[in-house]
């Protein structure tokens, strides 16, 4: 690329420097190939950039401990931007771990899961963006496996702020799984890479109203360490 690039600026050089007289019409595809020279090498370095995203790190601060997040931005990358706009807009601070399902208290549910789901500061609850269109994990790859994380929906592209976080493999919520009716599965996007200890502790926790948790478990802030 660099030799290509040194050919064409040669080609192209100034008229005075090759010993002849400027030409309007040289100068003009001299600008035209330099732009589109520098338009190829951003779109290389924009894909390069792109393949070698990592995980984005985050850190949920509740009243039981903290839990540490690795957002899988590159097999999820919708599901996780989605995500990271809420966290960005501070929507997640002052948040709560509001559900916890487990193997105990889902009577009705004949395919039984164990998961703590989370949502926004209710003072922020009518702020939300619009649903996302769903990352199937038959798509991205990832797994319900213990301690990933994933969105709440009802509908297929429903999903909106809600997320929740696996207690163990839960092999239904992925693609073609029956927990939900139409076999959609849920959207993956990253998995607890420390704090699966606060995370059973909020699971857990009271809850004497079915699922909820009474009370909630609060999320003092969400915040990206890296």
């Amino acid at each position: 690329m660099q030799k290509m690039l040194a050919s064409v600026a040669q080609a192209f050089r100034p008229a005075k420097e090759a010993g002849l007289k400027p030409c309007p019409t040289l100068r003009v595809m001299r600008r035209t190939v330099t732009i589109a020279a520098v338009t190829v090498m951003a779109a290389i370095v924009s894909a390069a950039r792109a393949a070698a995203q990592g995980p984005v790190k985050v850190r949920v601060q509740t009243e039981l401990g903290d839990i540490v997040m690795e957002i899988d931005a590159k097999r999820a990358p919708n599901t996780a931007a989605n995500f990271l706009r809420y966290l960005n807009a501070g929507h997640y601070d002052g948040g709560t771990f509001h559900r916890t399902v487990k193997m105990d208290n889902q009577p009705d549910s004949p395919v039984k899961i164990e998961v703590i789901q989370a949502g926004v500061n209710p003072d922020r609850a009518k702020e939300g963006f619009p649903p996302i269109l769903l990352e199937r994990t038959s798509v991205t790859g990832l797994r319900h496996t213990d301690g990933v994380i994933s969105m709440a929906r009802g509908g297929a592209d429903s999903a909106t702020s809600g997320w929740f976080i696996c207690i163990n493999d839960q092999p239904s919520l992925d693609y073609g799984g029956a927990r939900n009716p139409d076999g959609q599965g849920f959207a993956a996007f990253g998995r607890v890479v420390q704090g699966m200890d606060v995370v059973r502790k909020i699971q857990q926790a009271p809850n004497t109203d079915a699922q909820r948790l009474t009370p909630p478990i609060r999320i003092l802030k969400v915040s990206i360490i890296g």
